[in-house]
């Protein structure tokens, strides 16, 4: 059924693996963030999942994996004081961590936990979307102090350095790195005599891709990565042949006084997640020639300008129109591949495998 998501397998393992043997020759451990493919299947692919730590973005993403056979489960993002039943269901049956970064939350936390779990105290280092700022050294030192429970085992300082997506260049997301694990290192030193077993785990695919030296982090956590986009692309994070999936439309209609074609791929399919094209405009996705159930190289000047929620707006030149026919299969390389699979909720393999999500 069209438009559908296809994955090119191979891509994606290789992905995978690059990320494997590089955690490996920095030394720093790997907990690759599953919220991206969210499949069971796909998760398969980085190895034995009984020995895989992992990192998902919602409780019940942590559920899902748990019940296909994943122990060790990072839920990155700030507990919500409301779930504290089903945080107790999924804490005696896997080994779970947890986010912190308020005294309210600690201290609910302590009242209602009755499992063992993990804390990380959630750092703020620029990002400003979650977190307690990384020079607020005496309210982390209360959070800290209002965990101290047998049930809670402090993990130490967990960051999400995401500002790192709006960067202009490699060289910007390496200074954003270095400022941000700077940061980490002064917090740690800070509390290492008190905690000496204080862990930092940071996490995202720019700087993961991009930084040659994780010196000082113990864990990384990038998601992304497994099938890459347009975005990571642009920020110098992968090779465009690096992108692992791509949204197969139908071309609608053509309109060649404006050089655009229409196709059924719109906004519920690949997001309203744009980037700039090197003209100015806003770019939703750039295109392919679809051809053997493969996807080519992608298309020269040829992009999404806009988007409705069923329609896509191509803009390309004159003579590539002429050799688009409505019918036509074309493939678009999504900004963000993260929302195009969730909003998808599925893909189809090269060899014509079906891959679901979690539900």
């Amino acid at each position: 059924m069209l438009p559908y998501l296809l994955l090119d397998q191979r891509k994606c393992q290789s992905n995978i693996d690059k990320m494997l043997e590089k955690a490996t020759k920095m030394g720093v451990s790997f907990r690759p963030h599953f919220k991206t493919h969210q499949s069971a299947t796909i998760g398969s692919w980085f190895g034995n999942k009984s020995s895989q730590a992992i990192c998902v973005s919602s409780l019940k993403m942590a559920e899902y994996f748990a019940a296909n056979g994943w122990i060790d489960i990072t839920i990155s993002i700030p507990i919500n004081p409301n779930e504290h039943n089903r945080i107790n269901k999924l804490a005696s049956i896997a080994k779970i961590n947890l986010l912190v970064e308020s005294i309210e939350v600690a201290s609910s936390l302590v009242k209602n936990i009755h499992h063992k779990v993990g804390v990380f105290v959630k750092i703020d280092c620029g990002y400003h979307r979650t977190g307690i700022s990384a020079d607020n050294i005496p309210y982390i030192r209360t959070v800290l102090s209002h965990l101290q429970h047998e049930n809670i085992h402090l993990r130490g300082f967990l960051s999400h350095f995401g500002n790192t997506y709006s960067s202009s260049s490699p060289q910007e997301v390496k200074s954003i790195y270095s400022s941000s694990i700077q940061q980490l290192l002064e917090l740690k030193a800070q509390f290492i005599p008190d905690y000496p077993n204080l862990q930092l785990s940071i996490g995202d695919t720019p700087s993961c891709s991009i930084v040659d030296d994780f010196e000082g982090a113990d864990e990384i956590r990038p998601g992304n990565f497994v099938f890459y986009d347009v975005m990571q692309w642009k920020l110098g994070s992968c090779h465009v042949n690096d992108i692992a999936v791509a949204l197969i439309v139908p071309v609608l209609a053509k309109h060649a006084h404006r050089n655009e074609i229409v196709i059924h791929g719109g906004a519920i399919h690949l997001s309203k997640e744009f980037t700039m094209h090197e003209n100015g405009e806003k770019m939703y996705g750039l295109v392919c020639r679809f051809t053997n159930g493969k996807w080519t190289e992608s298309i020269e000047n040829a992009y999404v300008c806009s988007l409705s929620q069923e329609h896509g707006i191509i803009k390309l030149a004159s003579q590539e129109l002429e050799k688009t026919q409505i019918g036509e299969l074309l493939a678009i390389l999504p900004v963000h591949s993260c929302l195009t699979a969730n909003l998808m909720n599925g893909f189809q393999t090269l060899d014509g495998q079906i891959i679901r999500m979690m539900l």
